[in-house]
């Protein structure tokens, strides 16, 4: 099996202080978020940036300073990845013009909102991307998500690269926020009944308090583990968490248990289809 990335989602687009007091939210929050994390056994970082009024926001400026601060004050101990995230707020042209505007070495993005504007325009960007040089981990939320891009996977010419780096994604954003072992068992069938499982590169996340059973299946067969307050603030049994450097300690005790190895910086950023450590494109 491969070493284990544990990516941490520290905050998210939806959540704010008033969720958990130690959420982080600000550029220098985020860098000693990001520290304690990568001590704990994070080898990257999922990362959401604010507007000056808190909201989810994907200016290209905002992602610099806390880009900046993380590099500050980790140096290259940790990858950085943007999220593309819309969260009901942006459309693909805003979403894509980020991406061209920050030039970042690793991205999120949900298939599904790639494709909002049709596959011709959803190949373009992916080519763009290649030439770039930024590496694309595909957000999946359903089987069906999973079976059209291993279609597109498929398709000569698409851009879809060769050993595509994808996230399943154990329920969905909503008032209880709660995952299953079931809800996984179903996407993990389908990236195997696709041969996408033999080939990718495959990484993990869920909702609420099985966050942890979820992320526990997945290391034990074979994939990656994206944990963090975007994705659960409570334990199994709904207390709170302390913060997401214990979140990221469990995990790292799970990897344990399984034999998985952790994955180091220069590890999780080849995994991850980077063609360089740093945060953005030179």
């Amino acid at each position: 099996m491969q070493d284990l990335i544990i990516m941490v989602a520290p905050n998210g687009s939806r959540r704010g202080k008033q969720d958990h007091p130690k959420l982080p939210v600000t550029p220098d929050e985020l860098a000693d978020e990001a520290h304690a994390c990568q001590a704990a056994g994070a080898s990257a970082i999922h990362l959401h940036v604010r507007d000056q009024a808190g909201r989810h926001s994907l200016s290209p400026d905002a992602y610099r300073t806390a880009i900046d601060a993380i590099q500050a004050r980790c140096g290259s101990t940790i990858v950085t990845q943007v999220t593309t995230e819309a969260a009901g707020q942006f459309d693909l042209t805003q979403q894509i013009a980020l991406v061209n505007d920050l030039r970042p070495a690793a991205i999120s993005f949900s298939l599904t909102e790639m494709l909002r504007n049709g596959e011709v325009c959803a190949s373009a960007f992916l080519h763009r991307a290649a030439q770039m040089g930024t590496a694309i981990q595909f957000i999946l939320y359903t089987p069906e998500e999973v079976r059209l891009l291993a279609r597109l996977w498929e398709t000569p010419g698409f851009g879809i690269p060769p050993r595509p780096v994808l996230i399943l994604v154990v329920g969905r954003y909503s008032g209880s926020q709660e995952s299953s072992i079931a809800e996984f068992d179903q996407l993990h069938t389908a990236l195997t009944q696709t041969g996408l499982v033999r080939t990718c590169v495959w990484m993990t996340c869920a909702f609420g308090r099985s966050e942890l059973a979820c992320l526990e299946r997945s290391i034990a067969l074979g994939g990656h583990a994206r944990v963090g307050f975007e994705n659960a603030i409570v334990d199994a049994a709904g207390n709170l968490a302390r913060d997401n450097a214990e979140r990221v300690s469990l995990v790292t005790e799970i990897a344990a248990r399984h034999a998985r190895p952790l994955a180091g910086v220069q590890s999780c950023a080849k995994l991850l289809g980077m063609r360089q450590l740093g945060a953005v494109l030179a």
